[in-house]
């Protein structure tokens, strides 16, 4: 079902009443940046806890590089957020959290490689290859993502097993070939070429962006005990506002400067990458990105009040300059 909607999206659209409707139910006077930084403190100090520098220290420094390097910390967020919208805490949600920056760190590491991306900086940082070497950037990568499971399961408390194991599944499903690197595979194969079509260009991303958006929205209300249909809803939210996510990242890199950024402006040009704007234009991949946030707000207009804090962070993902 979610991935029916997502690939029928583009030759969908959203009435603008029904959109007006689901905003104008849920204003209130919650401070999305308040919370957003509340909860990034949060996690940076859970991360920086989560990883001590030990003998070999080279490789302890190295994770700890670019896993401390600041950034959104959104998929942490999403997760504590959802856990939160179905009863649970921060306390049972935050190694699952954890777990999920490890992973998106270990993937902008191993993507900013010369035999990938090829990128100097990263979060106005220089990469960790461009610090560590490359051999040491790899094992790093490798170190987080081997880590990212070990926490999950030696640091989450007062859960169900069945729960846990159901995230940790989750988790390796949304990074194996099923997930980011099957999309990155693909993504690899179609640099250079002209004739990536929309299907194509829609699972890249689906895989390599949203799946571990999704499986940080999902997690967070598998550990907090939510049912088989909150569970669909969850998917279909964060597939959603995954595809915008990436959307807006391509209109970005087009629009902002690498100061803005943190990283290389115009990199998906130079690699001769196929994008939402070269396929649509940028006025046309605004437009889909808002639609893809509608459909998502939709799915969890239903938990009224709760759901604030994810209906919010919905919008900021398409409205943020970095």
């Amino acid at each position: 079902m979610a991935q029916n909607i997502i690939n029928t999206l583009f030759n969908s659209e959203i009435n603008s009443e029904t959109s007006n409707r689901i905003d104008n139910t849920f204003d209130s006077d919650f401070d999305l940046c308040a919370y957003l930084a509340n909860a990034k403190t949060a996690v940076e100090n859970a991360l920086d806890g989560s990883i001590e520098v030990k003998y070999p220290e080279k490789i302890y420094e190295s994770m700890r590089y670019s896993l401390m390097a600041s950034g959104k910390r959104l998929r942490p967020i999403l997760c504590l957020a959802t856990c939160e919208l179905f009863g649970g805490n921060a306390a049972m949600s935050m190694p699952t959290a954890c777990a999920m920056e490890m992973v998106h760190t270990m993937s902008l590491i191993h993507d900013d490689l010369p035999a990938m991306d090829n990128d100097d900086y990263r979060r106005g940082k220089l990469t960790n290859h461009k610090v560590y070497g490359e051999d040491i950037a790899v094992l790093a990568g490798d170190a987080l993502l081997a880590y990212a499971f070990e926490y999950i399961a030696d640091n989450t408390q007062n859960v169900p097993s069945d729960r846990i194991l159901r995230v940790v599944s989750r988790l390796g499903r949304a990074v194996a070939a099923e997930g980011l690197v099957g999309g990155q595979v693909v993504d690899l194969e179609s640099e250079g070429k002209t004739d990536i079509t929309l299907e194509t260009l829609n699972f890249i991303h689906r895989h390599k962006t949203a799946a571990l958006l999704e499986a940080s929205v999902v997690s967070g209300g598998v550990l907090a005990g939510a049912g088989a249909d909150d569970i669909k809803r969850l998917t279909i939210y964060a597939q959603n506002i995954g595809l915008a996510f990436q959307i807006i990242d391509d209109i970005l890199d087009i629009t902002s400067t690498s100061e803005e950024l943190g990283k290389t402006a115009g990199k998906d040009i130079e690699a001769q990458k196929v994008t939402y704007p070269s396929l649509l234009g940028i006025p046309e991949s605004q437009v889909q990105a808002q639609n893809l946030i509608d459909l998502a707000k939709a799915q969890i207009q239903c938990y009224g009040n709760s759901a604030i804090p994810l209906m919010r962070i919905a919008d900021y993902i398409i409205a943020r300059t970095h």
